[in-house]
């Protein structure tokens, strides 16, 4: 394992402060000189860090859509991320990106009395049929995306705080993450990827490679990122983490999971999941509780599934012997 850079303090974690790009690209060069970092394109054995939705509005204490267990997900996170540098070719990550009249926020909804539903409130097709919930946009597909995603059976249409605003600091990696990619980049000359998901206001879009509806009124809202997926599989390890397990972490494991069992099934046994770098949205207090909003335990049955798959589950303190 490779030492920690001096600028990195763990105390930090959590805090939101301006990236210190330059220091962290001086350092990253004196320490690729010192320890003998090759460059990623070297590299035999290719290794991607896949990083979903590690953003100001999931890991930091304090944000809209903060999930309990992520400041420590991220300090494990970059105590891997720094240890295993030299063998991390390539860093990947996942941004959600929303405005504010999106299917899932407040504004898009109101009752009889023209009130905005409360985050978190489950919004269920049969109370949009019967006029509980009203749409203020696009009714008709409204009533059909419910439906359809009910019909799924993952989840239902839940009201989220309002999250990740494009242009706003929840949007932003984490700080810690933001200066660890620019710590990869310039040590291991490797350019940091960033996948924007979740700009269609009328789907979810939990999963990076696809929403969770594709099709509303017969014309499509979204469809599978395999641009995405093709670069993902050109590596020889995928190693996975980020925010939150119960949600876009596990929607993406699926979609990872269904499309590979589709198309070439030997590619599950690339796919490494950092179990301890990943926490679960807790359930709404409701009692009682829909099973349908129990997260952390849909969660721990989904990941026992994805194990079965031929999916590794690890830890980040597991050895990366490649």
């Amino acid at each position: 394992m490779l030492p920690r850079p001096k600028f990195y303090d763990e105390r930090a974690i959590g805090s939101l402060y301006l990236e210190r790009a330059a220091l962290v690209a001086d350092e990253a060069r004196a320490a690729a000189e010192r320890m003998g970092i090759r460059p990623a394109a070297r590299d035999q054995a290719r290794v991607a860090a896949f990083g979903i939705d590690c953003q100001v509005g999931f890991c930091t204490p304090g944000a809209s859509l903060f999930v309990p267990g992520a400041v420590d997900d991220t300090r494990r996170t970059l105590d891997w991320l720094y240890g295993n540098l030299d063998k991390i070719t390539g860093l990947h990550f996942s941004l959600d990106t929303h405005r504010v009249f999106q299917i899932f926020h407040p504004a898009f909804w109101a009752d009889k009395d023209g009130k905005h539903p409360a985050p978190f409130t489950p919004v269920f097709h049969e109370e949009v049929r019967a006029g509980r919930w009203v749409p203020l946009f696009h009714p008709r597909e409204c009533l059909e995306y419910t439906k359809r995603l009910e019909e799924t059976g993952k989840y239902v249409l839940t009201i989220w705080p309002y999250h990740t605003l494009l242009g706003g600091l929840s949007h932003a990696l984490v700080p810690e993450l933001m200066e660890a990619a620019i710590y990869h980049a310039i040590a291991r000359t490797a350019q940091t990827h960033f996948e924007t998901k979740g700009t269609h206001a009328m789907t979810e879009n939990y999963s990076v490679l696809s929403p969770e509806v594709k099709e509303l009124g017969k014309q499509a809202v979204g469809a599978f990122n395999a641009p995405f997926f093709r670069l993902l599989m050109e590596y020889d390890r995928v190693y996975v983490f980020g925010q939150a397990k119960s949600h876009c972490v596990l929607s993406t494991l699926r979609d990872l999971q269904a499309h590979i069992a589709a198309t070439d099934p030997g590619l599950i046994d690339k796919v490494w999941i950092l179990e301890d770098c990943m926490s679960s949205v807790p359930p709404p207090p409701m009692n009682p509780l829909p099973p349908a909003l129990d997260f952390p335990r849909i969660a721990d049955a989904a990941f026992e599934e994805l194990k079965r798959a031929g999916m590794h589950v690890v830890k980040s303190t597991d050895p990366l012997n490649l």
